[in-house]
């Protein structure tokens, strides 16, 4: 059932950018390793201790991403291994992601989490809120974070016109950053939108990559 799923999304992907990032929160090893069989390799978590549990049962060739919110006293704990933290929402954690991975001697890639749903449960920044850290010398000085991109989850409803103008307002502010901040940068690069309700829509309107883990796993 989980390579059939995995499988009919790959389907979708075909002809575009994009990537799957499989969200494999709360669910067990075996059911991450049928997924790794079936080709997956972007694995996402929201939590820092069940990543960091479940990284030595898997193969060295997964590509972890953090997806949920990051408090900064929790990054030490995946520093060493995180691929790409999507859910960077301020200077502060910017700073200590810089600093843990400093220590491991390695680059973590990052992305920048923008507020794009009408729910006040989301978190994400503003683009004056970006801008201001983007423009800070701290940032420019980071050697061992580098950003590729941003990340937004719309609001869970069924109206795609909502749905749609949410993605491209993300896409919007995407464009903005690259042309502005990371005109000569290419690894500026990634769109983070598309969740397993509202994915088909997101790839319509740019991602780059999709998070879905229902649609693969089924309902927890």
């Amino acid at each position: 059932m989980i390579a059939e799923n995995f499988h009919r999304i790959q389907q979708d992907l075909a002809g575009s950018q994009a990537r799957l990032v499989a969200v494999t929160k709360t669910h067990p090893v075996e059911r991450l390793r049928e997924a790794y069989e079936a080709g997956a390799r972007l694995f996402g978590e929201n939590r820092v201790q069940e990543m960091a549990a479940k990284l030595p049962e898997l193969p060295p060739d997964v590509e972890w991403h953090l997806i949920g919110h990051l408090q900064t006293n929790k990054v030490k704990y995946i520093a060493s291994f995180v691929h790409t933290i999507q859910s960077i929402d301020s200077l502060k954690l910017l700073l200590e992601i810089e600093k843990q991975a400093a220590k491991h001697q390695r680059v973590i890639e990052g992305l920048l989490q923008f507020h794009i749903a009408q729910e006040e449960t989301k978190t994400g920044l503003s683009l004056p809120e970006a801008e201001e850290i983007l423009q800070s010398g701290a940032t420019r000085a980071l050697r061992h974070v580098r950003l590729t991109g941003v990340m937004g989850i719309a609001t869970n409803t069924p109206d795609e016109q909502q749905l749609r103008r949410e993605f491209q307002e993300l896409r919007g502010i995407f464009e903005h950053l690259r042309a502005r901040y990371f005109a000569q940068d290419e690894g500026f690069r990634e769109l983070s939108m598309g969740m397993s309700s509202d994915y088909r829509l997101a790839l319509e309107e740019g991602s780059t990559l999709i998070r879905v883990g229902s649609a693969i796993f089924g309902a927890r």
